[in-house]
């Protein structure tokens, strides 16, 4: 600890969620416990404002279910009975089942499970990488949120570079595009609005009327998966009409003149028979796009979880370089800002400590890496994850994670659905008693976060845990011996990342947050094979996909007549507060949002508690029959946990294949059959 444990008074602190808007906080104690929490009013991206779910964080924090203790085991798995055991026996089985699994079946046989329920870069890729490195066990491809639109950003922008979202304040048009913003990214909100208060017109394209389309001043329903298609039909129009920039595109793109022979098959009309838009308001959009200046578009992470994501992507990534949008201030496109601020991930994760490589295991194939994998996975370590709960097919997750003979460890704060499914169950401190680094995917900020409280109970922290396994495990290595600051300033020893340059553990020790020295992309030379924006891609072309933005149809797969997209709601974020009683009332229960011509075709009136379901699984919402989403598309909103007699876990229903890049998730190219439920 820093001293300040027991102490009172105000502490700076960081928003620790998977979150783009990683608020700065001002963390209110009295006698050494958290009385309240708010924003930092001096945080130049996040200016105090802060939502619902981090100004309740502490009932998390010091929430009865919170775990305090190591747990064993004693009952059947998936029953939730456990034993309270030491720290000492805890990582002595530990240590001991692997080097058993080692000798015997090889590193391999042990696959780490984890994601970013804390975003803090040394508790999540730091010591855990390093010591998984070490021990050789299998590699987990960390592709459940972002992978298939950052692999087609990547191959257009050349890496996660967009516009300065504090500059976006400046910008006359602004397309949230498959973002529910207000529930999601609330700060682009705040800006948006100091925006439109300036004249700027805000436009929301989704498949589901949520929080965002009700707030912005158009609303376009789009069909799902068909993102792509909208992008190249404004493109059709930008070049038909000469709402083009053409120095730009000489200046700073490859490939314009294929593009613009490319989109002239995609006019309004045939646009408007695969998207669900009218044609008169494809033309409109597109003019709009045009004559604004400057215009910016926030890319949102829904319409990348498709099986043509990736390219959903990669097409409305074209669109600032035919007009020129990132020439002015406040324009052009977020799709993430990572780069600016990504630390140097070899000092951090150390890669060099594996002696050979190790078969690589998509997180999202869980299910089928524990039920099919020869030779099998043969124990799992799971921590800052929920994965029977997140991800996709999660039944056959559930029956892998049931196995008898996998020896699973989970650590965590809670006993979560996974947790219940373990041998042994860890306590995890929150991020208000760790000391880690922190930046956003959205702003510009790299931030640190030191104790503000005590460790709760005997939990401790993910970097602790791997260097006593290390210990327990023999190796010597002086890497899994290191520090939390020592990593830190490993981290931001960042060589091939200029805009971090002047920013050290020391000086965020004094300031608590620094921006990176980050300049506009142009004029400048970008991180793609040309330097330029890649219109057309060779290296795409090189890896098998169409140079060219195109859009793909989603594949059928005959699962049934609705299109599902299993979305976030207001107050969780992923499972993360589902277990919350006030989070949960404030949400009422899971609804399905159905197109109330669909609801009377089969029977279904407002308010009826209908089945949902198909060849992976089935659960029980209440539907929303309205005018919210186009015919053909059910949304619900949340991940809710099964609950006694209710089936509500709907990633029970999604799909565990593989989007077209990145090796990202399809969770909304799933389809189901509705019906009314019986009584």
């Amino acid at each position: 600890m820093n001293g300040i444990g027991k102490r009172s008074g105000v502490f700076p602190s960081v928003c620790p969620l998977d979150c783009p808007d990683q608020c700065g906080l001002l963390i209110h104690k009295e006698n050494g416990k958290i009385t309240r929490i708010e924003g930092d009013p001096e945080h130049p991206a996040t200016q105090g404002a802060i939502c619902g779910k981090v100004r309740r964080m502490a009932e998390r924090i010091y929430d009865p279910a919170r775990l305090e203790y190591p747990l064993r085991r004693v009952g059947v798995k998936g029953e939730g009975r456990f034993e309270r055991i030491t720290w000492e026996e805890a990582l002595r089985t530990i240590a001991g089942h692997w080097k058993e699994l080692i000798a015997e079946h090889g590193a391999e046989s042990i696959l780490p499970y984890s994601f970013y329920g804390n975003m803090g870069r040394i508790g999540t890729e730091g010591m855990d990488r390093r010591f998984f490195n070490r021990l050789g066990a299998s590699e987990l491809l960390y592709t459940i949120c972002e992978a298939a639109g950052t692999a087609g950003y990547k191959y257009t922008m050349g890496g996660s570079f967009g516009t300065d979202p504090e500059d976006t304040v400046h910008a006359k048009l602004i397309v949230m595009w498959g973002i529910n913003a207000v529930s999601t990214n609330m700060h682009q909100v705040v800006l948006a609005e100091k925006a439109r208060r300036a004249g700027a017109t805000v436009v929301c394209i989704d498949v589901h009327r949520n929080r965002t389309a009700r707030w912005a001043d158009w609303f376009i329903p789009i069909q799902p998966g068909t993102d792509a298609a909208l992008a190249l039909g404004l493109m059709h129009v930008l070049f038909a009409e000469n709402w083009i920039n053409e120095p730009f595109l000489r200046e700073y793109t490859t490939g314009h003149e294929e593009l613009r022979r490319h989109v002239r098959q995609y006019d309004p009309e045939a646009v408007s028979a695969i998207t669900g838009v009218p044609a008169p308001d494809i033309v409109k959009l597109a003019r709009m796009y045009g004559q604004a200046v400057p215009s910016f578009i926030r890319i949102g992470n829904g319409l990348q979880h498709h099986d043509n994501g990736g390219m959903n992507v990669r097409a409305i990534a074209c669109l600032p370089a035919l007009t020129g949008a990132w020439l002015h201030k406040g324009g052009g496109a977020i799709k993430g800002n990572g780069g600016y601020v990504a630390p140097n991930t070899n000092a951090l994760r150390r890669p060099d400590l594996r002696e050979k490589p190790a078969r690589a295991v998509n997180m999202n194939e869980l299910g089928r890496a524990l039920l099919e994998l020869d030779p099998p996975i043969r124990s799992l370590y799971v921590y800052n994850s929920n994965p029977a709960i997140v991800a996709p097919n999660a039944n056959k997750v559930r029956e892998g994670l049931a196995r008898e003979d996998l020896f699973t460890v989970v650590h965590d704060l809670f006993m979560t659905e996974t947790a219940r499914y373990a041998d042994l169950v860890l306590p995890a401190t929150s991020s208000f008693e760790n000391t880690d680094l922190y930046h956003s995917y959205w702003h510009h900020y790299v931030q640190l976060q030191e104790p503000v409280i005590e460790p709760h109970g005997e939990s401790r922290p993910n970097v602790e845990v791997f260097r006593l396994l290390a210990a327990e495990m023999g190796f010597t290595d002086e890497a899994l011996r290191d520090s939390e600051a020592e990593m830190i300033r490993q981290a931001l020893d960042a060589p091939d990342n200029p805009y971090l340059t002047g920013i050290t553990f020391e000086a965020l020790k004094r300031r608590h947050y620094i921006k990176a020295d980050v300049k506009p992309l142009f004029p400048g030379q970008l991180r793609t094979p040309s330097g330029k924006i890649e219109l057309y891609s060779a290296a795409m072309e090189r890896d098998g996909y169409p140079p060219l933005p195109t859009y793909t149809p989603l594949a059928e797969h005959g699962e049934g007549p609705f299109l599902f997209i299993p979305t976030a709601n207001h107050h969780f974020l992923n499972s993360t507060f589902s277990n919350n009683g006030k989070h949960a009332a404030m949400e009422k229960e899971p609804k399905l949002v159905m197109n109330a011509g669909d609801a009377l075709a089969l029977g279904i009136a407002d308010g009826d508690l209908v089945r949902v379901w198909n060849a992976r699984g089935e659960c029980r919402l209440r539907a929303a029959a309205g005018v919210d989403v186009l015919p053909g598309v059910v949304v619900s909103q949340g991940l809710w946990a099964d609950a006694e007699g209710k089936s509500r876990a709907v990633n029970a229903l999604t799909p565990d294949r593989i989007a077209d890049m990145g090796g990202g998730a399809v969770f909304f190219s799933g389809r189901v059959h509705v019906e009314k439920a019986l009584p």
